[in-house]
């Protein structure tokens, strides 16, 4: 082997291999920032205007809260959790979902004590160990709204729905359709229970089925595998064992959306993917889209399932990034238009404390302003300001600082004129009016 070829072996021997983030997980890049500021002002816009306030709980909690909350027999928690053990011993997940500690941080600190019900709002990142694929992600920005305590209204079934319907319209989302079924209560889900493990017991179903046949037969409803999933059309409807009062229940949930205009379509079959819902439940999709992109229901027993009392309960929850992904398709959706700024251009280092100075001027004037302070060519600043569109450059020379002056150039015709620096600020402010 020639030397050159052998250095050329030591190279690529000794190349440190990048970092790339981990499986399913992601960067939002600047880039990206933008729409992301959007959602988050309808977010703001949307909680201010039906009176939600904001929570945060841990992003690790003990593994028994979703063991206990979300059901042992659930994907979730038999498949998707990510969980640590503490040198102390603790057995920790990093959140599959945040409803269950809501719940636990409402019972924790006594929030039954305020006003109720109780209407809260949080965003934040769940981690699920899912097969990373086109809207799944391993972690993910959760936006979730909850109505907690008070009495178990339909209306408050209907709100949370509402509200994510109109938070949806808000960033440009059209098209939607909300999925509906009733899921009954302690009362009348035994009797339903019976009927779906007797139609079951006769059909070939999938390995983990089979064993949830055992532990929470309505689990199968939820199955992902192809096969089970077409076997859940021919299964009994729930809607035909509800008891009287869970009837009534959904029938006024449906004439509160009725009565403000929100389209939806009974599904017989839906459950939802977690074991403390009960009565309404409910999915939000996109024409065309088959995955939902916001879900939720009642869940009057999942303080009980905390160790709490029974406490009436609704909400959904939404994932960001897939919102965002329909956000960026949508034609109606308008692109995020950045605040045109000026530009500031400076020319030799003795400009660079004056420059400093002026961009902080503008600011207390509220004046949008970037710059360069760090270049020094005026032929790659003018192509900067050029690149982002400013309307407005303005150079500052060592000839200007002298003479505390300031040339104001108008970036789309290219002409330029020398204003003193007292008045620049003026002087911008008339050529932006």
């Amino acid at each position: 082997m020639s030397i050159s070829h052998k250095k050329e072996s030591l190279k690529k021997e000794n190349k440190i291999e990048l970092f790339q983030s981990p499986k399913g997980m992601h960067d939002i890049l600047p880039s990206e920032w933008p729409i992301w500021e959007k959602i988050n002002k309808a977010i703001k816009d949307i909680t201010d205007f039906y009176n939600f306030s904001r929570i945060e709980t841990p992003i690790l909690e003990n593994v028994d809260l979703f063991i206990r909350g979300v059901g042992e027999a659930t994907d979730i928690v038999e498949k998707e959790m990510f969980v640590l053990r503490t040198k102390g011993g603790d057995k920790l997940a990093l959140r599959p979902e945040i409803t269950a500690s809501v719940i636990r941080s409402y019972l924790q600190h006594g929030l039954h004590r305020l006003p109720q019900p109780l209407k809260l709002y949080y965003t934040g990142q769940v981690f699920r160990h899912e097969k990373p694929q086109a809207g799944r992600y391993r972690q993910f920005n959760q936006l979730g709204f909850e109505i907690v305590g008070g009495e178990g209204d339909p209306l408050y079934d209907a709100q949370s729905i509402i509200v994510t319907y109109r938070f949806l319209e808000e960033v440009k989302i059209k098209n939607l359709m909300v999925q509906i079924n009733s899921i009954g209560c302690r009362v009348c889900r035994p009797n339903y229970r019976r009927r779906l493990v007797d139609y079951y017991k006769k059909q070939n179903i999938c390995p983990d089925c089979v064993r949830r046949l055992e532990k929470n037969p309505m689990r199968l409803l939820d199955c992902k595998n192809e096969l089970c999933a077409l076997l859940k059309l021919g299964s009994p409807s729930i809607l035909d064992s509800l008891c009287v009062t869970c009837k009534s229940h959904f029938k006024e949930v449906l004439e509160f959306l009725d009565e403000v205009g929100i389209p939806y379509s009974l599904n017989p079959h839906l459950v939802r993917g977690l074991d403390y819902y009960n009565r309404t439940v409910f999915e939000i999709f996109t024409e065309g889209n088959g995955l939902a992109i916001a879900s939720g229901g009642r869940y009057d027993y999942l303080a009980e399932m905390l160790g709490g009392r029974a406490t009436p309960a609704t909400g959904v929850a939404a994932g960001l990034e897939r919102i965002t992904e329909i956000v960026r398709l949508e034609p109606s959706y308008q692109s995020h238009k950045t605040k045109l700024k000026i530009f500031l251009i400076h020319v030799g280092e003795v400009t660079k404390k004056k420059g400093l100075a002026l961009i902080e001027e503008f600011r207390r004037e509220n004046l949008a302003v970037v710059e360069a302070l760090g270049k020094d060519s005026l032929s790659a600043q003018l192509e900067r300001a050029s690149s982002m569109k400013s309307p407005i450059a303005l150079i500052l020379g060592q000839k200007e600082a002298y003479e505390e002056s300031i040339i104001l150039r108008d970036m789309e015709t290219g002409v330029q004129e020398s204003v003193p620096l007292s008045k620049v600020v003026e002087e911008v402010r008339k050529r932006l009016k």
